[in-house]
């Protein structure tokens, strides 16, 4: 790995990490459906701008019905799930409880029979869960977490992990920028509807803008970039590096913007990287799917 892709691999995690907080922020004030919303729509303006200029077309129209299902498992249902759950749940811990997307992702590959996992990579798996019941227990003692707002966040680990095997097997030969914008456009349809029936916005900060703003043109459209500017170059092994990074930076942007981190939280987050960690030294991960961040 040169400098430029560890220093792409940096700025990825970073962008991805606030992620948390730009969340917690914009849900002040806008509702949840519209957090996630505006998320795809500013998202999806910065990769169809650099589709036309890069002259790159959307997948064929036979395969959008499948499309359709990715952006709702990739996009429009975590992204929801991650802005109902941080109404109850610290940018910090829910950085950490994201980081079990990998443990979901095994599961539901063994449940697909993909996949005859060993001994020791079942093993890491339980590690990971010790760590989620670290950090669950940590956040609720201290304040940091509801137990409702924790399985909200699960639930959105879990469908990165259900979007990242689906994808893999219906998108094998497309361009991935042009599945990545076709998603978030079809992000942005699928929520519409709902927003537009639902709670509207009413005075709303510029906290608030800016926070929906960074979230959707740094931590989704320009990560997407990144992202696959470096799978590009180098393996998807060395590009899931970034799965222990993003707790970190969860943990640090939620620190300083005066977040109360306990120890169970700071236990938890090694906990679960170790779990991590260990499933990744015993076994292949799969190759990450478009969307699997917060």
């Amino acid at each position: 790995m040169t400098r430029r892709d560890s220093l792409e691999l940096l700025l990825l995690s970073a962008f991805w990490g606030v992620s948390f907080l730009m969340i917690a922020w914009a849900g002040h004030d806008f509702p949840p459906m519209w957090v996630a919303l505006l998320r795809s729509v500013f998202g999806a303006a910065v990769l169809v701008l650099v589709m036309r200029v890069g002259k790159v077309a959307f997948p064929p129209r036979a395969l959008w019905p499948m499309l359709v299902l990715l952006a709702a498992l990739n996009n429009a249902f975590p992204w929801l799930m991650f802005a109902l759950g941080e109404q109850t749940v610290s940018s910090s811990v829910a950085s950490i409880l994201n980081a079990t997307t990998p443990l979901f992702t095994l599961l539901v590959t063994v449940g697909m029979r993909q996949t005859r996992p060993s001994r020791n990579t079942w093993l890491g798996v339980l590690v990971g869960l010790a760590g989620v019941a670290l950090t669950v227990s940590g956040g609720v003692q201290a304040g940091q977490a509801s137990p409702a707002g924790v399985l909200m966040i699960l639930a959105a680990a879990l469908s990165y992990g259900v979007g990242g095997v689906v994808a893999k097997r219906n998108t094998v030969g497309l361009t991935p920028l042009s599945v990545a914008g076709s998603q978030l456009v079809l992000s942005a349809l699928l929520l519409l509807p709902f927003a537009l029936l639902g709670a509207h916005p009413a005075d709303v900060s510029l906290r608030a803008w800016g926070s929906v703003l960074v979230l959707g043109v740094f931590g989704s459209g320009l990560a997407y970039l990144l992202f696959y500017s470096l799978l590009s170059r180098v393996s998807p092994t060395q590009t899931t590096a970034v799965t222990y990074i993003l707790p970190i930076w969860g943990l640090l942007w939620g620190a300083l913007a005066g977040e109360h981190v306990g120890l169970g939280s700071l236990l938890g987050v090694v906990v679960v990287l170790a779990g991590v960690g260990l499933m990744n030294r015993l076994a292949a991960p799969p190759l990450p799917s478009v969307g699997g961040s917060a």
